[in-house]
């Protein structure tokens, strides 16, 4: 029972010791954590003071040791202070990395625009094929070999073929679509590109000027022939003009004019 009272009896004396404490505010704390955090320090809070004539022997026990200390800015967020130069440091480094990032954009997009201006891949892609040239060539690139002579008559075609003229144009069609086709699939800048579809187009149009040339002169070779052998076998009668006189006539008119 006894041990029991003096154990309350003890609780009770440490309540009252802890409840006893009391807060202590020093000064001198105070300043230098205003000093270390975010005032400006000023040379008359550095305490303890030098006193009269400065005879203070706590000044002279504390600063006498440290004689700079009281001219030196030790805040973090000072002029000068780590957590300025820190900051300013993050400052620096933030802006060489966005220099560092704006040149890398800028980089990416002139590797990308170069890729797009040479690579094949995006040929099918360019304005230009797409508005001009794909419609040119158009009748190149679906041209089928036996619709060429769908529109002529089978005279016509035989003696194409039998001359050579029908073999002739498929070799430089052919020629002309291959060499559009390494055109459209080698990896060369764009405006090589365009100026081989350009020189290819003239090749084309001539081309085709040609062959429609050569369909003509043999549908007027082929009328001219069937209009001579008509005649060489008197199929077909000699019609006079007016004006026109045989042998015999010119002779007879030459002699009665003798005999006058």
């Amino acid at each position: 029972m006894m041990k029991k009272y003096l154990l309350i009896a003890l609780l009770s004396l440490l309540t009252l010791a802890v409840s006893a404490q009391r807060i202590i505010r020093d000064r001198h704390i105070v300043n230098q954590q205003e000093r270390m955090v975010f005032k400006q320090w000023s040379k008359s809070k550095f305490t303890p003071t030098s006193g009269f004539l400065g005879l203070n022997p706590n000044y002279l026990l504390t600063w006498a040791w440290h004689p700079d200390y009281p001219k030196n800015d030790l805040r973090p967020l000072g002029p000068a202070g780590p957590q300025t130069q820190r900051l300013a440091f993050a400052a620096a480094m933030q802006n060489t990395e966005n220099a560092y990032k704006l040149h890398a954009d800028t980089l990416r997009n002139t590797v990308v625009t170069e890729a797009v201006n040479y690579s094949a891949i995006f040929s099918n892609a360019d304005p230009l094929w797409m508005l001009y040239y794909r419609h040119e060539f158009e009748p190149l690139l679906d041209q089928q070999d036996e619709e060429l002579l769908s529109n002529v008559s089978t005279k016509e075609r035989d003696y194409l073929v039998r001359t050579g003229v029908y073999e002739w144009y498929l070799e430089e069609s052919d020629g002309i679509r291959e060499r559009l086709d390494g055109a459209m699939n080698t990896t060369v800048d764009r405006g090589s590109r365009i100026l081989a579809y350009h020189r290819l187009f003239l090749e084309y149009r001539k081309l085709n000027t040609a062959w429609e040339a050569k369909k003509q002169y043999a549908r007027k070779f082929l009328s001219l022939s069937e209009s001579a052998g008509k005649m060489k076998s008197r199929e077909q009668p000699i019609v006079q003009s007016q004006g026109y006189r045989t042998d015999q006539q010119i002779a007879d008119d030459i002699l009665r004019k003798s005999k006058l």
